[in-house]
């Protein structure tokens, strides 16, 4: 019998990871520790032709969502993600960016004059750019140690074809110290070896293919390693995270408020809201989830998911009073947005209105 993930292993070590059947949700094995799961994604990089600034350096400049705006209003702003500016390329009038490689643009070849933004202002134009394809290297083998392995993967093992070895779609759970799911990754991929683990009797190091399973880059790791001991139990724990990590802490906040919803107060309840971290999008979100659930609650990442939230089965019944703390911080860091396609939004009004929508009348302080 293999122990479940609120169990610890015979040995002694704790199940960190549970390795599932993603499409059926069998279970694979446990383990404790696992290699090659942590490490940096592929980036694509991008040469865009005649760059005209317009703030004084994006020189390493790094934000998690850039926006390439084509002057052709028939196609759709591009999306780059966890972008990052290397500078001009020397003795050029050319900026190199890179950013991550799962691609959503233009056909490849195509090459067009765009204007570049990151949701708050407009960092300059191209006249053309061009992507150049990322580094196709071999990736790293995942690797669980000290594997706990179910009769169905034994049986697998055993059988050795090629069939069975591939595990198609799994499912990778990350478990905190308590046994509770932080969160899981997904990936397809097939057993390459598996030997006898010096962690235990009974257990098995299991090598995956590697290749089509993207590593959890750093500033990803080092929230979770936040979450590890348990939910946290105070308020503002993320407000000193830049905008990508509060991404990932909402990404996880997210994650827990599905799988453990929280009791609706009754109607008339009195929520208050800490807007002093207000900077970003995700900080306001962040901020109003622990305003109406507490730390490390949920209420929302995106103003249809907030609409939701309003609606019931998050911590929620209308109608409310919400006392908005520091709310010009807010006003001044969200007020001046701006859309996928550079038009002006105000967040801050948006959220507001949603928010009235629902029955949630809101004081300002």
């Amino acid at each position: 019998m293999i122990p479940t993930v609120h169990e610890d292993r015979a040995d002694g070590s704790h199940a960190r990871y549970t390795l599932t059947d993603a499409e059926d949700g069998h279970l694979w094995g446990v383990c404790a520790s696992a290699d090659g799961l942590f490490g940096e994604p592929r980036r694509g990089t991008y040469e865009l032709f005649g760059w005209v600034p317009e703030v004084a350096d994006p020189r390493g400049w790094v934000g998690s969502r850039v926006w390439l705006v084509p002057d052709d209003e028939a196609r759709d702003p591009w999306l780059l993600e966890d972008a990052e500016s290397l500078g001009r390329l020397p003795g050029t009038d050319s900026l190199v960016l890179t950013g991550l490689d799962d691609y959503e643009g233009p056909p490849e070849g195509h090459r067009a004059s765009v204007r570049v933004h990151d949701g708050h202002r407009w960092l300059g134009s191209c006249r053309e750019f061009s992507r150049i394809l990322p580094d196709a290297g071999a990736r790293p083998p995942l690797v669980l140690r000290g594997l706990a392995q179910s009769d169905r993967l034994r049986a697998a093992l055993t059988k050795g074809t090629r069939r069975a070895l591939n595990l198609e779609q799994a499912a990778l759970e990350i478990h905190d110290d308590q046994g509770e799911r932080l969160t899981e990754r997904l990936f397809w991929t097939q057993v390459r070896s598996w030997r006898a683990s010096s962690d235990g009797a009974g257990l098995i190091d299991l090598e995956l293919d590697g290749e089509t399973i993207t590593p959890v880059p750093g500033h990803v790791r080092s929230v979770w390693e936040l979450w590890l001991a348990g939910p946290p139990d105070t308020l503002g724990a993320w407000a000193g995270l830049d905008t990508r990590r509060r991404e990932v802490w909402l990404d996880l906040v997210r994650e827990r408020a599905f799988r453990r919803p929280r009791p609706d107060r009754p109607a008339g309840h009195a929520y208050e809201l800490d807007g002093r971290h207000t900077t970003d999008e995700p900080g306001l979100y962040l901020a109003l989830g622990e305003a109406v659930n507490g730390p490390g609650g949920y209420f929302g990442g995106c103003l249809a998911a907030l609409d939701d939230c309003l609606s019931g089965t998050f911590g929620y019944t209308a109608p409310a009073t919400l006392l908005w703390r520091d709310a010009a911080t807010a006003l001044e860091h969200l007020s001046k947005a701006l859309t996928a396609d550079g038009e002006p939004r105000n967040l801050f009004a948006e959220v507001l209105e949603v928010l009235a929508e629902g029955g949630m009348h809101v004081t300002l302080a």
